[in-house]
């Protein structure tokens, strides 16, 4: 993932759990750069693997593994028996990724790591509701971890319907229409066809993003530049995830 173009308890938790439909926090192209931080920190992952304490060090150490995925050189890390024994003790990932349900794009192969590195949230099309929110906040809140990566991906099937249903096809049954209701503010409608749908999926990605970063805890923590809140996309066709700007 290149670094270059293509963050308890109480009324504040509370806040934290709604779904923020309207309004939007600017979030600059680069990582934060903030009051000094924890150096970063062993883990269990053996000699010389340590857990990023930064939003730096965190985007880095995906950057890294996503490069050994794609040219097949993956180390599958962190997961020895004395990894698994070690993390019945506890959990400290670095980097919260929300993707998408697809079984193609699973993180931990994406970015090459192992048990104990990231907490994953997945849903389709990377759709917020409060039980996706409630997971971050967990992840960043209660964990200390100092990045969230917001993943779309080529060819998403949730955003293809979703781009369908709004050119008048039928509506989704059941929760699925939730996903199209979601979704429908990311479509660019002076695009027609194939581009119509890729441009959702990164303007998807882009607004999940914002969404995030405008929740006041977190935007809290982005500001003060302890945490990062990237959006990114994978394609399937090269296995690069790469920053969106």
């Amino acid at each position: 993932m290149s670094i270059h173009e293509e963050g308890r308890g109480g009324p504040g938790r509370r806040r934290l759990l709604r779904v923020v439909l309207t309004g939007t926090v600017a979030l600059g192209a680069g990582l934060v750069a903030g009051s000094p931080r924890a150096p970063d920190a062993p883990v269990a992952g053996g000699p010389g693997r340590t857990r990023p304490a930064t939003p730096v060090s965190a985007l880095r150490e995906l950057e890294t593994g996503n490069a050994r995925w794609r040219t097949l050189h993956e180390r599958h890390p962190d997961e020895t028996r004395t990894v698994r024994q070690t993390l019945v003790g506890g959990q400290h990932p670095f980097a919260v990724v929300l993707g998408c349900v697809d079984s193609r794009v699973p993180p931990e192969l994406v970015f090459d790591q192992g048990l104990g590195d990231l907490l994953t949230v997945r849903s389709a099309g990377e759709v917020l509701d409060e039980a996706v929110l409630g997971s971050i906040a967990y992840g960043v809140l209660e964990l200390g971890i100092p990045l969230i990566v917001v993943l779309g991906h080529q060819s998403c099937g949730a955003v293809a319907a979703a781009v369908r249903a709004d050119e008048g096809g039928p509506p989704l049954p059941g929760h699925m229409q939730y996903l199209v209701e979601q979704i429908h503010p990311a479509i660019d409608h002076a695009l027609r066809g194939a581009a119509r749908i890729d441009a959702a999926i990164t303007a998807n990605v882009r607004l999940v993003r914002t969404r995030l970063a405008a929740e006041p805890e977190l935007a809290a923590k982005v500001a003060a530049g302890d945490l990062a809140v990237v959006a990114a996309r994978y394609e399937l066709t090269s296995q690069r995830v790469r920053r969106l700007g």
